[in-house]
């Protein structure tokens, strides 16, 4: 039996949303690749250079930015830029625990808003498991920080992916509220 997914979701933003225009596009294409750089050099040596293939949608800033928080963790990420639901299909991923990017990595397919800690202990512990989900969109996760959403983090499960379908809690993180 699964667990349901969240109603803590924030809307996607769409095509002439300001959240797409080119100035915050670079902005935060400066801003990832500067916390990159910066971060890489404290990485452990394992930590550096695992390969990540993500599947998104060309227009999606959040994706954008979880891969910016990929990349800054030390993984090596190939885009694919035209869309998830066939791969998530393919990864044997459950929809109910769909977002809006898939990828894989290390033989484990990861769902959604899945912050680098969790699959950097995913792919040390080696759980026998499908992969890691964070389903939907909750604000405050990797790529769902945006400043737009005002410092905002809504408590969110990163659920551990069974083979059969199923899902269990492997962290969960609490939500803050702005200062």
């Amino acid at each position: 039996m699964g667990l349901p997914v969240q109603d803590n979701i924030a809307p996607t933003m769409g095509k002439g949303n300001h959240m797409n225009t080119r100035e915050h596009q670079g902005r935060r294409a400066l801003l990832g690749g500067a916390a990159t750089l910066l971060l890489a050099a404290h990485l452990p040596a394992w930590a550096k250079g695992i390969k990540v293939e993500v599947w998104k949608d060309p227009d999606c800033g959040c994706c954008k930015d979880w891969v910016a928080h990929l990349q800054a963790s030390g993984f090596d990420v190939k885009v694919n830029d035209g869309g998830n639901d066939a791969v998530r299909k393919q990864l044997g991923i459950d929809p109910k625990y769909g977002s809006c990017h898939t990828a894989k990595v290390g033989g484990y397919a990861i769902e959604g808003h899945v912050p680098a800690r969790e699959i950097h202990r995913l792919l040390k512990e080696r759980p026998k498991a499908l992969g890691l989900s964070v389903p939907g969109m909750p604000v405050g996760t990797p790529g769902m920080d945006a400043p737009v959403y005002g410092g905002r983090k809504d408590p969110f499960k990163v659920l551990l992916l069974a083979r059969d379908g199923g899902a269990s809690v492997y962290q969960a993180y609490e939500g803050k509220t702005k200062a």
